[in-house]
């Protein structure tokens, strides 16, 4: 039988086919297909003939045999060194034990019953491919499927033209009563694009399976397609079943995941009525917590406990092990270094305002030039409104690097501090100025009684002194604050004209003819009145 071997494979092969020349390199496996279906691997060199001649030989061979009009019997003779496979008592090609797919545990004996049945399936194909009524049957189903697949399509079209007419009807009812402050919140037209683009999507991705089961089923009417759509259809079946076998091994690591994610919305949970008790305690006097830094803690809070799960549940996600999974996370870590340091340093400049209570939320404050009230006080910003219509939207770096001036802070109950400042030559008594002042504060409306209003020389500058006026006012909104002021500022200059006063800061430019002074008689000039320096603690004062 040896000898039969060694003649067919060097004799009768070398007369059907020319060999390759010997400096070629061969691979290191060659399949045996005929009739575009993989009979058998050769993995080895056999009597002096790589893989590739093998299977090139071989091939030639089957073909042969298969064209043949025999009984079409296929049988293994097992020999001491090999498995000769027989097509009608002749030979095909021989298997070694090198052939067997050792890496995946396959014997010769397993490896030549894959051989037989391939055979044997490749001659019922020859028979098929030789009977005229079932070649002509084949073509009457690939006819019927077409009609099938194209009724299937025309229902798909009108399936999508109703389904995005349905839904746009639909979204444009619901989004007409969505409204906020009798504002529209949804734009119908944005929604209806979306949706329409889903659909259109969700139908394509129907139409290209049912193209692809067509083609699968067209070409496994004709023994010659056949394994191609066999392939079509083992495709798809071998990604359910890996896509499936994933799902199934990931889910005790996804169990996990879950549980710890449970974990932490318990403890987020669980925390949400202790800060709600801080803040509550504290607006009775007993907390260490206020109202307005007790619910930023708790935020704070959740996004630590969701960070810590998040770390713990990262090794048991699916996919964590993987390099795209790795490389992903890093790529984020290395974005958040590079842009995240100006973020980080407002979110900090943030956490010391809130913490250092600062300011707070409806307070009157002046930081740098920008004077307001504080209206909002974010983890990055700080929102300040003014009076005049304008809303200041401040970095918090900004304003903990900025002097800031609360002028409710100190005042009691509600409203704020507010202060106007004059400078009035020296030749106007200074008795008379603070009267006029206080007589101005007391005509604005707003301004409380309660603490009084108060005037203080704050500088004796070159050429006049300068008078401060300062007052509590009872206004809480920014544009009455504002208004305040107006009001303020207009009565200083109805009383100091009433009374003959000039505001006005006179400039050195010569020495007068006579002496700058207020003669005794003009201290208590209206609407200053001799009491008034009694309280003020002045009784001391002299003339020289």
């Amino acid at each position: 039988m040896m000898a039969l071997v060694w003649a067919c494979l060097t004799g009768r092969a070398l007369a059907l086919d020319k060999p390759a020349p010997a400096s070629a390199e061969a691979s290191a496996e060659a399949p045996l297909v005929v009739y575009n279906r993989t009979v058998t691997v050769f993995r080895a060199t056999f009597l002096g003939v790589n893989p590739e001649n093998r299977a090139r030989r071989a091939a030639l061979l089957v073909r042969e045999l298969v064209g043949r009009a025999g009984a079409g019997n296929v049988t293994v003779q097992i020999e001491p060194q090999v498995n000769v496979l027989l097509i009608d008592g002749e030979l095909a090609f021989v298997l070694t034990a090198a052939d067997a797919d050792l890496l995946h545990g396959q014997t010769l004996v397993q490896a030549s019953a894959a051989a037989r049945g391939a055979l044997q399936q490749v001659l019922a194909d020859t028979r098929e491919s030789r009977d005229v009524q079932r070649q002509l049957r084949g073509a009457l189903n690939i006819l019927l499927a077409s009609l099938a697949a194209a009724l299937v399509l025309v229902l798909i079209w009108k399936l999508r033209r109703w389904a995005i007419a349905r839904l746009a009807s639909r979204l444009e009812q619901r989004a007409m009563a969505v409204r906020v402050a009798g504002a529209q919140l949804v734009q119908t037209d944005r929604l209806v694009a979306m949706v329409s683009f889903g659909v259109r999507l969700l139908s394509w991705a129907v139409v290209a399976m049912v193209a692809y089961q067509w083609l699968s089923f067209a070409m496994l009417q004709f023994p010659y397609t056949r394994p191609w759509g066999q392939g079509l259809a083992n495709f798809l079946f071998d990604v359910a079943t890996h896509l499936g076998a994933g799902v199934l091994g990931a889910l005790p690591d996804l169990v996990i995941a879950v549980a710890i994610f449970f974990i932490a919305r318990a403890a987020i949970a669980v925390s949400r009525p202790f800060f709600s008790r801080l803040a509550v305690s504290e607006r009775s006097g007993t907390g260490w917590l206020d109202a307005d830094t007790a619910r930023p803690t708790q935020r704070l809070f959740s996004v630590a406990v969701w960070v810590f799960a998040l770390v713990m549940a990262y090794p048991y996600l699916p996919g964590a092990d993987s390099e795209a999974f790795k490389g992903m996370s890093l790529l984020l870590g290395l974005m958040a270094t590079i842009g995240g340091s100006s973020v980080l340093g407002q979110a900090a400049s943030g956490l010391v305002l809130m913490y250092s209570r600062t300011l707070r939320v409806g307070e009157y404050v002046r930081i740098s030039e920008h004077e307001g009230t504080v209206t909002e006080m974010g983890a990055f910003t700080t929102r300040v409104r003014t009076g005049l219509g304008e809303e200041l939207t401040l970095p918090n770096s900004l304003v903990l690097g900025s002097v800031t001036k609360n002028y409710s802070r100190v005042v009691k109950g509600r409203g704020f501090v507010i202060d106007t400042t004059v400078t009035i030559g020296y030749d106007t008594p200074w008795r008379q100025v603070e009267a006029m002042l206080i007589e101005a504060a007391r005509r604005t409306e707003d301004v409380m009684d309660e603490p009084a209003p108060r005037v203080f020389q704050v500088a004796l500058s070159d050429f006049y002194p300068e008078y401060r006026l300062v007052c509590q006012a009872s206004a809480t909104q920014p544009r009455p604050r504002a208004e305040v002021l107006s009001a303020l500022h207009a009565n200083v200059q109805d009383v100091f004209n009433a009374y003959g006063v000039q505001i006005m800061s006179p400039h050195y430019l010569g020495d007068p003819a006579t002496p700058k002074v207020v003669p005794r008689k003009a201290w208590h000039a209206a609407p200053a009145r001799p009491a008034d320096e009694a309280a003020a603690g002045r009784d001391d004062v002299r003339p020289a």
